[in-house]
């Protein structure tokens, strides 16, 4: 168990539209753009006129031309969760970030973070891919309270731009940039609590999506979807049957890796469309902070009774589930 105090998101200014793309004359259209993967539109923090000059064609140069920084987008999440939390920077004992393409490998990126917070706390990176925000809730989760501090931040940065290949029109269709935070804590109570977190992998297929070092995003497309499918509505079946509703609200968010993904997910798990929260369609598919991001736009909405189902699949590969109960 795992107390959520508060969340945050930030997105880059910069939009790639459907016709940004077919205008790049990479072989897709808008049609076909939404017929696969039903995303209108992506942010980047890259200016688009690099993006459309060179189709990022050394992914080495795209760290000069980035506007923001893994920090610094990390760090506009972090203020947000900080605020909606009422905390100032140093109530939080503890910063881990984690993100599928990490500006630097030294020192740890949460180090950075936290400077540019201006947090003086322990530092420590947890990466899983595109279920890092879960891996991360369930390693907190399985830790003994005493041992942690009272609040901790959680921060999910992903630039995800810098290492799309803008030839390849089966992953320029992807991607975008944005991050998210949360605090959360093991022994301050509030009304939203983490329960039944979990996390696991499948290490031979480690292979089947992968950033190599200085270089573009990869992925079998057919394995990586039938295995994101699979393992999200064995997570949501497994959180609705485990859990008593009394009628309450049951909502999905799940990882935002396209709409047709998540949609045939909510076909073979019966999960009405109006209990569905999902961005991907505005803001393509952003690593492991699209789904807490989904939650923070929404933090509104979260009422007294709701259980919000978290399911999540990356890269490793590995998947990752959590329900957060919003409590009277």
């Amino acid at each position: 168990m795992l107390y959520l105090h508060g969340l945050g998101h930030f997105y880059p200014d910069n939009v790639i539209t459907n016709q940004f793309l077919e205008d790049l004359d990479i072989g897709t259209t808008e049609e076909w753009i939404l017929d696969r993967v039903g995303i209108h539109e992506r942010r980047t923090g890259l200016p688009l006129e690099y993006i459309r000059d060179t189709k990022n064609s050394d992914p080495r140069a795209a760290y000069a031309f980035i506007q923001h920084c893994n920090a610094r987008a990390g760090a506009a999440a972090a203020r947000m969760a900080l605020d909606r939390a009422g905390l100032a920077l140093g109530d939080i004992g503890l910063v881990i970030s984690g993100s599928s393409a990490p500006d630097t490998y030294t020192p740890a990126e949460s180090a950075r973070i936290a400077g540019e917070l201006g947090i003086d706390a322990p530092c420590l990176d947890l990466n899983s891919a595109c279920t890092t925000f879960g891996i991360q809730i369930h390693f907190l989760a399985c830790m003994r309270p005493e041992t942690l501090p009272p609040y901790i931040l959680l921060v999910n940065p992903e630039n995800l731009t810098r290492v799309v290949d803008y030839t390849d029109r089966s992953t320029a269709v992807l991607f975008g940039d944005g991050s998210a935070a949360a605090v959360v804590s093991a022994t301050v109570p509030s009304q939203m609590v983490f329960t039944n977190a979990y996390g696991n992998s499948k290490p031979s297929s480690w292979d089947k999506v992968t950033i190599p070092r200085l270089g573009y995003f990869q992925q079998d497309g057919s394995a990586v979807q039938g295995f994101a499918i699979r393992k999200m509505t064995e997570s949501l079946l497994m959180l609705k049957s485990s859990s008593h509703f009394n009628g309450n609200r049951f909502i999905f968010v799940g990882h935002q890796a396209n709409l047709g993904a998540l949609r045939s997910v909510c076909d073979r798990a019966n999960i009405a469309e109006e209990h569905h929260w999902c961005n991907v369609e505005h803001f393509g598919n952003t690593g492991c902070s699209g789904a807490p991001a989904v939650l923070s736009q929404h933090w509104s909405e979260l009422r007294s009774g709701d259980h919000v189902a978290v399911a999540l699949v990356g890269a490793g590969l590995t998947w990752a589930h959590m329900l957060l109960n919003i409590e009277g």
